[in-house]
């Protein structure tokens, strides 16, 4: 656990949000042609607004870290990094299930499922890398985190630059005000989540490079 104050209050609002979120979700109305299956879109897209901002902040930690070497900046990339994975795993999976109901199959090579496929793989190739390049790796990784960071905008704006099957962005923007109010919840309620583990992750390597740093003063 983070000793910061804000930590244990914030844990407890975000708790009582996702414990909330399933009955705002059962409330929201029924949209007109997909009825009960487009409620997976009230945590399909809040996980993909978790990962812009983990993606982003990998890059910017990668930057950092390559540039001038600032430690911190290398523990908050990997970080960063971890939630980009899970939470593009979240967001294709659940995609998935939306698409076997609106294309009946589970995947499509679509423009933007390809493009953010690629973005899942290349965050598993940085923790890979960290995992198992060896000495030096990290800067590696960071490079990654660059790339990365690189490839996310083709994710968003694939929708408007090739044909796909895929709902265009602007498509949030047509919901009704009593389904927008539930996205909104439930995408504060990811990014609560995602900065709550964020810190919590961050927390864990300054103790462990705390840990090394003692362990290396007793070798001497």
């Amino acid at each position: 656990m983070t000793s910061n104050r804000w930590f244990v209050p914030v844990l407890v609002i975000t708790a009582a949000m996702f414990a909330y979120s399933p009955i705002a979700i059962a409330n929201a109305p029924y949209e007109v042609t997909m009825r009960l299956v487009q409620k997976i879109f009230y945590y399909h897209f809040p996980t993909w607004m978790a990962l812009s901002v983990t993606v982003t902040v990998c890059t910017a930690a990668s930057l950092l870290y390559l540039f001038r070497g600032t430690p911190l900046a290398d523990r908050l990339g990997v970080a960063a990094a971890e939630l980009t994975v899970v939470f593009g795993l979240f967001g294709l999976v659940s995609g998935s299930l939306w698409g076997r109901k609106a294309w009946g199959v589970w995947w499509q090579w679509d423009a933007r499922l390809t493009m953010a496929f690629l973005l899942e793989l290349i965050f598993i190739g940085y923790l890979l890398v960290r995992k198992f390049g060896g000495p030096g790796s990290e800067k590696l990784a960071a490079a990654m985190g660059i790339f990365g960071g690189a490839t996310a905008p083709f994710v968003y704006k694939s929708v408007d630059w090739w044909r796909t099957v895929h709902p265009k962005t602007s498509v949030v923007m047509t919901l009704i005000p009593s389904m927008w109010y539930v996205i909104l919840f439930c995408t504060l309620t990811f990014l609560l989540l995602s900065a709550l583990i964020l810190a919590a992750r961050v927390r864990l390597e300054n103790l462990r490079a705390e840990l090394d740093r003692q362990y290396l003063a007793l070798e001497d």
